[in-house]
């Protein structure tokens, strides 16, 4: 499967309720660090009582 922000194979693939986003390695870490830096990350920990360790 192709990366979903570029043409390279992709490296991590996720389905939900059939819809497929496939990410090459640096596409994710980029997702991965815009999410660390967004107030979303926050709201997640809320939601499940995540303490961090």
């Amino acid at each position: 499967m192709q990366c979903h922000y570029c043409d390279r194979s992709a490296d991590l693939t996720v389905e939900k309720d059939g819809v497929h986003v496939a990410l090459c390695e640096e596409h994710f870490q980029e997702q991965l660090e815009s999410l660390a830096a967004s107030d979303a990350l926050d709201e997640v920990r809320e939601q499940l009582d995540v303490d961090r360790a």
